[in-house]
């Protein structure tokens, strides 16, 4: 077997608070780049865990070596050097899961998402029951009154897209109102220049989370309600921040830190899970 050869290097921007760093280092013959962001280093208990560096491979396959302030340059080499098979072959994986990503066929077994986790969506046939969507042990259970037949045929598909998807797409629509209204009135005490209640409302779109018009007036993507809670916020204070200033000037993403300081870690989980959450 020929043997892969490893090198690495890494270009540094130098900051007076956190390092703006990329890399790249070579696998066999595929190119690998990568991303430092350095953390300043909590209280002295926790010195041990803080030394470590800590690389994640994304389903985006993005790489990230998350790292210390003070961490050195070799000593982040090192630590991706040491682990450049497992990076290369997470993002092959990922590559494979990516090509994979199917749009949904509304049986039995298929995963749903909600508030970020993953419920099993069980279609049950009840002639008795109004058609209803609930949530119970991990499953979401849909009901329908009319048996629809196992197979794959297409028209057997086309009547699962026509009498379940439906169900789901007003469940979630619901669902995403109540969470937002809930969500948005929460976080209005951290926007102290949003004078009024902004209204908002709910609109399945393919590449955006939200948006917000001159008049603050804000459009929210049902999908969203799909992700964790505090990608929700992440999305609905992006939106608020807007309000104050209506492009992403410097001002702009120094208003959405003061709101919420973590808001790039947040951003990366919703990114990570966009295409699994937009898929339908």
């Amino acid at each position: 077997m020929t043997q892969r050869t490893v090198s690495a290097y890494i270009n540094a921007q130098e900051s007076r608070t956190t390092a703006n760093e990329q890399g790249v280092f070579t696998y066999g013959n595929d190119t690998i780049h990568y991303d430092v962001l350095r953390k300043s280093a909590p209280a002295d208990t926790a010195k041990k865990q803080a030394s470590k560096v800590i690389i994640k491979v994304h389903p985006d396959q993005r790489v990230v070596a998350t790292v210390p302030f003070d961490t050195s340059e070799d000593a982040i080499q090192k630590a991706i050097l040491k682990r450049a098979r497992w990076i290369w072959q997470s993002i092959n994986e990922f590559a494979k899961q990516k090509d994979t990503v199917l749009h949904k066929r509304y049986v039995s077994g298929e995963t749903q998402f909600y508030l970020g986790k993953r419920y099993v969506l069980k279609v049950i046939v009840d002639a008795e029951q109004a058609p209803n969507i609930k949530l119970s042990r991990g499953k979401l259970n849909v009901t329908l009154k009319d048996e629809i037949s196992k197979d794959s045929a297409p028209d057997n598909q086309n009547t699962r897209l026509v009498k379940i998807k439906p169900l789901i797409e007003k469940w979630y629509q619901h669902k995403a109102k109540v969470i937002f209204n809930e969500q948005l009135t929460a976080l209005l005490p951290k926007t102290t220049w949003v004078k009024d209640i902004p209204s908002f409302r709910v609109m399945a779109m393919k590449k955006q989370w939200g948006s917000c018009s001159t008049k603050g007036n804000l459009i929210l993507n049902p999908h969203l309600v799909k992700a964790p809670k505090e990608c929700i916020d992440y999305v609905i204070l992006h939106e608020l921040c807007h309000i104050a200033e209506h492009n992403h000037s410097e001002r702009f993403w120094r208003l959405l830190t003061q709101v919420m300081p973590n808001w790039k870690d947040v951003k990366a989980k919703l990114d990570d899970m966009a295409e699994m959450y937009l898929n339908d």
